[in-house]
This record gives structure tokens, sequence and C-alpha cells, in this order.
């Protein structure tokens, strides 16, 4: 007898080809998803991160000005012409810390004093100009910030303003 075998294969069915590659898929999906989530994160903050740190250094804004007004004085000025001449000249300091303000208040006789001084050897020419009128400033701030008592600490002006200037 003539027998035929035939080649009895097992054939196991492939486990579904087409789940295999979605599954991997989708990983490859939320992988890339997350690096580029990433990615963005550190762009993102590499580029605003100096700047926050910057506004948490930054350095605290100075204090306010304090500003002192002088009462308006009124001098004659040095004339070579013969006529007489005056300025009218109101003045507010500059100052930096208001203890200062204090301190002038306390010598102020003094200081109108060296002021008046000052300001009488003065020649309407030489105030009639801009130049003049800065150079007055700077010659003011000098005399008001010299100490008026031994051993005391000169007063710190930071600038003279000029409130009201007239020469006649």
């Amino acid at each position: 007898m003539a027998s035929t075998t035939t080649n009895q294969q097992t054939t196991v069915p492939p486990a579904a080809p087409g789940r295999l590659k979605r599954i991997i898929l989708i990983v490859l999906i939320v992988l890339i998803a997350a690096g580029a989530a990433g990615g963005g994160t550190w762009f993102y903050l590499s580029r605003h991160a100096p700047a926050a740190a910057a506004h948490a250094a930054a350095p605290v804004p100075p204090a306010l000005p304090v500003f002192f007004p002088l009462e308006p004085m009124t001098v004659n000025l040095l004339s070579d012409d013969g006529e007489q001449h005056y300025l009218r000249i109101g003045l507010t300091l500059k100052l930096a810390d208001a203890k200062y303000q204090q301190t002038l208040t306390e010598h102020m006789p003094e200081v109108r004093s060296r002021l008046l001084l000052v300001l009488s050897n003065k020649h309407p020419e030489d105030l009639a100009t801009l130049d003049g009128k800065r150079a007055l400033a700077n010659e003011l701030k000098t005399l008001i910030e010299q100490p008026t008592d031994k051993g005391a600490p000169p007063i710190q002006v930071e600038s003279v303003l000029f409130t009201d200037f007239v020469v006649q």
C-alpha cells in the first residue's frame, strides 16, 4: 500500500502582525511627543530664566532725594559802572539724605551768611550767562557742603537748584 503521507505542517498563525506594528507606532509617537514637550520646556525656560533671575537680583531702587527749599535772598552786586545792581535768588537743595536737612535747619543762620557773603561779591556780568549760573551753582554747592562745626562730617548736597533768579 502505497501510502502517501502528507506533510503535516503545523502552522501557527502569526500573532496579528498588524496589532504589533500598531503598538510600536503608538509607543514611538508617545516618545516623540514627550521629547518634543521636554525640548520645548527646556527652550522656554532657557530663554526666560535669565530675565526672571535678573528681576530677582535687580538692585533696590535708590531712595528718593530730599528737596530742601531755602528762603529767597536779595543781595546787592558789585558794579563797575557805578549803578546799583541786585540779585534776587531762590534756592532749593537736593540732599542725599533727610538727616542733612536737620543739620542745615540747625545751622541755617551760618549757611545763609556764607551764601550772602559769596553772592554779594559777584558781578552782574558773571551771572548773565548760562555758564555763569552753572558755575555759581557749583560754587554754592561747595560752600554749603563745608562743615559748620569742627570735626563734623560735610553735608552731602547732590545739587543746588535755582527756583528764583533775577539780576537787575
